[in-house]
């Protein structure tokens, strides 16, 4: 076992936690990462909805929330993590390896789901850096299918290299064992680069305004209240600039208790 992650401590679990093994990291670049936990045989979640992760430290668990990025079908549980040399948790996380152990919460939750959306036609999943995480697991969801004609990913980062999982969503999921028939025919990828040459380049507000965002899709290069659903996710300020884009197109935020047009997570990882 990894000292600098576990403090040399076996984790024993608690009411509100289980521990975890980790099987499988993946580093994209020097600041993201990717890793897999085993899955308690009793944990449930929706897809979207992020639960609380970490390690020991001195008094209590050191924990931040982490959006799901593996399907709910998916035996275990994965995460993106962003690696932050002098942040309390991640300074720690991004060194673990296959073996280490991590606390998950039991209770996950949040509002990227789509029991906070009314129907519609098209679902956009907006998201920045590490934001992509719930949107692997939504795009993995066979009943985002057949809710939606089309689902759209777009993924906004700073260069090539943060473009976590890029290949598998150039491919429209292929291999996927759930959705890779569906997905062939109805799933979108929209990678965007802000800080280095590539086919596509902005943020995602400017991609929205060109008609970028729209290019492929059915319907009209803009949003529809009537037929499109979006979600959001990643730094605050993208999410609180494009909850008052799309209110400008009339949508309005929906939540759990009261589905809407939109949705966001405030939830993220430091």
């Amino acid at each position: 076992m990894n000292d600098l992650v576990s403090n040399g401590t076996v984790l024993e679990p608690t009411a509100a936690l289980s521990v975890e093994e980790v099987t499988w990291v993946k580093h994209w670049n020097d600041g993201l990462f990717s890793f897999r936990l085993t899955r308690d045989a009793s944990f449930r979640f929706r897809s979207g909805e992020f639960v609380m992760i970490g390690l020991p430290s001195d008094k209590k668990p050191l924990l931040r929330a982490y959006s799901v990025a593996s399907a709910s079908y998916d035996e275990e549980l994965e995460f993106l993590s962003i690696a932050v040399q002098d942040g309390p948790l991640t300074s720690r996380l991004q060194h673990i390896q296959p073996g280490d152990q991590i606390y998950v919460g039991k209770k996950p939750t949040g509002t990227l789901v789509t029991d906070a959306l009314k129907p519609g036609k098209r679902l956009f999943m907006l998201s920045t850096g590490t934001g992509l995480a719930p949107f692997m697991s939504l795009a993995r969801d066979p009943d985002v299918y057949d809710m939606f004609e089309e689902i759209v990913v777009v993924h906004s980062v700073r260069t090539v290299a943060d473009l976590a999982y890029r290949e598998f969503l150039e491919s429209k999921l292929a291999g996927d064992p759930l959705v890779e028939e569906e997905a062939a025919r109805q799933f979108h990828y929209v990678p965007t680069v802000t800080r280095e040459e590539f086919h596509t380049t902005g943020r995602i507000d400017a991609l929205i305004d060109d008609g970028t965002l729209f290019r492929g899709l059915s319907g009209e290069a803009t949003f529809d209240p009537a037929t499109d659903r979006i979600m959001l996710c990643g730094s605050m300020a993208m999410i609180k600039d494009l909850a008052a884009k799309l209110e400008t197109f009339g949508l309005v935020e929906g939540a759990n208790n009261n589905p809407g047009d939109y949705v966001i997570e405030r939830a993220f990882v430091g």
